[in-house]
């Protein structure tokens, strides 16, 4: 009987699985392409057509970005307190006149990113890996009320061991200390798990940025990263850009066995737009540990100064119903009239970048991009190089900068007046999946100092032509479309 019974089974097994196979196709035409860009969901479907069952699994754990109902509700919470806060500074937009378009991108990122444009400030550009850390020691130890960090990858090493030591004086002093950092990121680096416990050990207050803990009830996409870089000393003095508080090898043998080195941009930022940098902490630390911060802000009031910058900080991320940082930047290269250059290491555009770039070279503005000539990411190396033609038939410069330094650097400069500096890349990854800031600033002496700091990325980078891209070998051009096409499932 159980024979008879096991092979009925069988004879109607290839049937099960046919309708399986049907039902999850269908499925997927219906569900997969709902409010998701057209590249990403023509990705998810060849994946689950060529491949249905491990397609679909991948999809349920991989295919939404969203974050629990509770992240997305405090998001909310603090973006009204930020809103309310920051409502004397309004008025900043309605004051512009050049260039005629920042204005209304201004007004795209309070409405967006719940931060107002303020002036009254003054930066300072630290484009040297150890003189930032440096900087950012000399900060800390300064330090009379509080000190917030928030790093993507968090390592005490030979390199950060000063601004380690820095916290732990400044906690012992009685400053209030709290540290932020990206679980995953940080705990896979080689001095993860050494950091976490000389943090325990110290006493200072920390906590791990989106931990995946689906037995806890945290359920949630895994992949989501919090990538933000801030420092914030007092309120008035803060720090934001691209580098993460660890050596420049990032400690990994691979690293130093091919002696990579990163290269990235940092910002010393003094004045009241600093306080935009720790509402974005305030932020994270609420997400985190359900617990408002609140602090004595009142020394980082404007000042009216001749020399002083206007900033807007742009966060972005999965806690926000839209891609901030792709509205922003697509906004700056459609305002672009004269020249535009972007250095970004992992240049892996959603289509409405790609158009926005190339129809700006080819409406005469002198555009330039900085990337990378090594790899420390395969798949994403790939994915970018797949881009290039496309943008070398439009007009767009393209330097790569030398072996063996990986630019990490992350900016913008728009003509002479507008600039954006940040930890957010120009890829899907960090337009979806990624929690970003990027630092907005109106300036032309700020410009003149990026200039200068791109000038000096130039003089270190070959650049490449499209009779020389076209004439690569054919099994390169196979692995850049390929990883282009894996890159898109976001």
């Amino acid at each position: 009987m159980a024979r008879t019974t096991w092979r009925s089974i069988l004879k109607v097994f290839p049937t099960i699985i046919l309708v399986v196979d049907i039902l999850i196709r269908i499925g997927a035409v219906v569900t997969v392409p709902r409010n998701r860009r057209p590249s990403s969901a023509m990705a998810w479907l060849l994946a689950i057509f060529i491949s249905p069952i491990p397609g679909s699994l991948l999809y349920v754990l991989l295919g939404s970005s969203r974050l629990p109902k509770d992240r997305r509700d405090k998001q909310r919470e603090v973006n009204a307190f930020i809103l309310d806060a920051a409502g004397p500074f309004d008025s900043a937009e309605t004051t512009i006149t050049e260039p005629a378009w920042f204005g209304s991108l201004v007004h795209l990122n309070r409405t967006l990113g719940a931060m107002p444009l303020i002036a009254g400030n003054t930066a300072t550009l630290l484009p040297d890996y150890e003189a930032s850390i440096r900087a950012m020691t000399d900060a800390v130890a300064s330090a009379t009320q509080y000190v917030h960090v928030e790093f993507y990858i968090l390592g005490r090493d030979d390199t950060t061991s000063a601004f380690f030591d820095a916290l732990k004086s400044a906690h012992e002093r009685g400053v209030t200390v709290r540290v932020l950092y990206d679980h995953w990121a940080t705990m896979r680096n080689p001095r993860g798990r050494s950091t976490r416990a000389w943090l325990r050990e110290s006493g200072i207050p920390f906590e791990e940025m989106l931990p995946f803990r689906p037995w806890q009830g945290n359920w949630r996409r895994p992949d989501l990263r919090n990538h933000r870089k801030i420092v914030v000393v007092d309120g008035h003095i803060a720090f934001t850009g691209s580098q993460n508080m660890i050596d420049a090898s990032y400690n990994k043998r691979g690293n130093i066995r091919r002696g990579l080195k990163w290269k990235d941009l940092m910002v010393r930022l003094e004045g009241p737009a600093a306080l935009g940098l720790d509402a974005l902490f305030v932020t994270d630390w609420y997400s985190e540990t359900g617990d408002i911060v609140e602090t004595d802000d009142s020394r980082a009031l404007p000042s009216v100064s001749p020399d002083s910058i206007e900033c807007q900080v742009v966060p972005s991320g999965p806690g926000f119903d839209g891609e901030n940082n792709l509205r922003l930047f697509n906004a700056l290269v459609y305002g672009a009239q004269e020249r535009l250059i972007i250095a970004s290491p992992y240049f892996v555009p959603d289509d409405s970048m790609l158009y926005a770039i190339t129809t700006a070279a080819e409406r005469g503005v002198d555009v330039q991009l900085f990337a990378c000539a090594v790899a420390d990411q395969y798949v994403v190396y790939h994915a970018q190089r797949s881009y290039y033609e496309t943008l070398l038939r439009s007009g767009v410069r393209i330097f790569l900068y030398q072996e063996p330094t990986v630019l990490h650097s992350k900016h913008f400069t728009v003509d002479n007046d507008v600039a954006v500096v940040g930890s957010s890349n120009m890829d899907m990854r960090s337009f979806s999946l990624n929690f970003e800031v990027s630092l907005m600033v109106r300036s032309a002496s700020f410009v003149e100092q990026l200039r200068d700091i791109e000038d000096g990325y130039r003089e270190k980078s070959r650049e490449i032509t499209l009779e020389q891209w076209i004439s690569r070998p054919a099994v390169a051009q196979a692995l850049d479309t390929v990883a282009r096409l894996t890159a898109a499932v976001q």
